[in-house]
């Protein structure tokens, strides 16, 4: 089920909040877990009821590694020779565990990938399986390891099963994260006693929602007509016209993926239930460190707690520190996708990551010094707008790999960008930029009769999604200093109302596919 979608606005939604608050305030705790849970059931089996077989399978294996685990750590306690044969059994079920979940990953997602890379390697002819890959997989196989090796580390004790079910199934994150922690989500889901809705918390999460939607249906959308049209129309496109696609879908990604994460931050305020924020203004970072402390906050947490840590992080010397950093972004690339074209997209990532960990390190207290000895104000306010603008068009151009069907593809994007023929701006591309209702505005206008009037909404739309992603205050920043009132509230139900009208022509999120 989609959040932009009549069902989920009209039915499902409304049926959520009544019976999750109603059962609440008839102090029925577990009774409202079970509710919530059964929701977040329906929510995901309505996309495909083999998906959810397969996540309640999920589920309740990895609910089992987990009681085990939790007494086999009570038997470490004892003698020492008893306690020394229990610490093996845990560690031997913690691979086990952990072999379990990504072996079910990889067996969806990358099976065919990988008899794809033997055929081509070795000459065999193994047939594809065809394998249809779950919803979500990815995001919720990552947050069970977590809870899996927090158990094996003694953070998680006494959790119930409709907890964890919970946990794992909680709709607003399931499809495209944040990756949450049990720490995070688990005491809210505790709470005793009775809760009445806070209207202000409810009104809140209206509005974030809203934002949220109309990032996804106004603007993510409308990009993605462009996109879509590029790369259907490769060898038709000029200089201009690639770099417009590259462009264009730097900002649908941004405001699909950011849309999203407003949106699950928004329901679960609605339920009275803070999810962590997992997006916070990536476009506006100076350099490539920075993008990662903002873009998909909780992925770069679960691969810096379970894989950058263990593996030393920057304890084991300078070399093993760039090498840590490079297999993150390797595994990175990996996670995203099934093709080599994700994993050339993380290593364009770590390759300047771990050149800009070196400046950091060695170069940049002597660049600053210099700078503050013989610099200004405007000379480092030019530089940071220098730097940002730098790290939008590298990662704008590392988004390519992310888009592209294969290599090939990605790279003769990037040919006609950088050398294709100069030319006047498609007028087909314009035109995927013109939504009825904004063409009708340029009609009563009359500039519809404009030599250019085709180029206007194209780049009115690329001069607004620039501004928001990259000067404007993000929806958490907006809603945080909301002033709740009339005026307020007439402008969400106005954005709600255009958003719900547009349904009909809006897609899928594209973290959907991860």
């Amino acid at each position: 089920m989609l959040f932009n979608s009549y069902i989920f606005v009209f039915v499902f939604f409304p049926i959520c909040i009544l019976g999750y608050y109603g059962l609440l305030q008839t102090g029925r705790i577990r009774a409202s877990r079970a509710f919530l849970t059964g929701m977040s059931f329906w929510f995901y089996g309505y996309f495909k009821f083999s998906y959810l077989l397969i996540m309640v399978c999920s589920i309740i294996g990895n609910y089992l590694f987990h009681r085990l685990l939790s007494s086999e750590e009570q038997k470490t306690g004892g003698l020492h020779s008893e306690a020394g044969r229990a610490r093996l059994s845990r560690k031997g079920l913690l691979v086990l565990a952990v072999g379990f979940n990504l072996g079910v990953l990889f067996y969806f997602k990358y099976f065919d990938f990988f008899l794809s890379v033997m055929n081509g390697a070795f000459g065999t002819d193994f047939v594809l399986q065809g394998i249809l890959l779950p919803l979500g997989i990815s995001f919720f196989t990552f947050q069970q390891i977590s809870f899996i090796v927090d158990t094996y580390r003694g953070e998680v004790r006494n959790c119930l099963f409709d907890e964890y079910a919970l946990f794992v199934s909680f709709f607003p994150q399931l499809i495209a994260g944040p990756i949450v922690n049990h720490s995070e989500m688990l005491p809210q889901f505790r709470i005793p006693g009775k809760r009445k809705p806070d209207w202000e918390r409810i009104a809140s999460g209206f509005a974030l929602f809203v934002l949220g939607l109309s990032k996804k249906v106004l603007l993510a959308d409308t990009f993605g007509g462009g996109v879509d049209y590029g790369y259907e129309n490769l060898t038709a496109l000029g200089r201009a016209d690639a770099a417009l696609v590259i462009l264009f879908y730097a900002l649908q990604l941004y405001f699909d993926f950011s849309g999203y994460c407003d949106m699950a931050l928004g329901l679960g305020r609605m339920l009275g239930i803070e999810i962590p924020v997992n997006f916070n203004s990536p476009y506006k970072a100076t350099n490539i460190v920075d993008f990662w402390k903002r873009w998909h906050i909780t992925l770069n947490r679960f691969f810096t707690k379970y894989v950058y840590i263990p593996l030393g992080g920057n304890r084991r010397g300078e070399g093993r520190l760039y090498l840590n950093l490079l297999l993150v972004f390797f595994l990175s690339g990996l996670w995203h996708g099934a093709g080599f074209q994700f994993l050339v997209w993380g290593m364009l990532h770590g390759v300047l990551y771990v050149i800009t960990r070196f400046w950091q390190r060695h170069l940049k207290k002597k660049y600053d010094k210099n700078v503050v000895s013989g610099g200004s104000g405007i000379g480092t306010k030019i530089m940071t707008i220098v730097s940002q603008i730098a790290t939008f068009l590298y990662v704008s151009v590392a988004w390519v790999y992310f888009r592209a069907a294969d290599v090939a593809q990605a790279n003769t994007l990037l040919r006609t960008a950088w050398k294709g023929e100069i030319r006047k701006i498609s007028p087909d591309l314009a035109k995927c930029l013109q939504p009825d209702e904004f063409w009708y505005v340029i009609k009563v206008l009359h500039l519809d009769n404009l030599s250019f009037s085709r180029y206007i909404l194209m780049f009115l739309f690329l001069a607004a999604g620039l501004y928001l992603s990259m000067i404007g205050k993000n929806a958490q920043e907006r809603v945080a200093r909301l002033k709740y009132g009339p005026v307020s509230a007439a402008v969400s139900v106005i954005l709600a109302v255009w958003c719900i009208l547009s349904f009909s022509g809006v897609s899928t999120f594209l973290y959907f596919n991860f």
